[in-house]
């Protein structure tokens, strides 16, 4: 099984060009706003938007870019309620999984 990083690569190499060079290598990086702020913001549009296939990956870009697991969770609890508690507690459970594979 390939990954989604793996699949855009071998699938959509243009997009993935364009996600590296311009979202990862050029937006991410402009100074306005911290990694970090960065972060937060599109963990709240991740969820908010009920993209869960994106969320691991945005929590482990999160604690790269400086926030704390307890950060983390208090983010998760206030977006509980603009949500869901439902999407809240889901995500609750990947960043758990998340902190246990950088733990191993």
């Amino acid at each position: 099984m390939f990954s989604a990083t793996e699949a855009l690569s071998r699938l959509a190499p243009k997009l993935d060009q364009l996600t590296r060079e311009v979202l990862f290598d050029d937006v991410w990086r402009r100074g306005a706003l911290s990694p970090r702020e960065r972060s937060l913001i599109t963990l709240a549009a991740v969820l908010g938007q009920a993209r869960p296939h994106a969320l691991a990956f945005h929590l482990r870009r999160g604690l790269d870019n400086g926030l704390s697991a307890e950060e983390l969770g208090e983010l998760l609890t206030h977006l509980a309620f603009y949500i869901g508690w439902p999407s809240a507690t889901a995500a609750l459970e990947q960043l758990d999984a998340v902190l246990a594979d950088q733990t191993r």
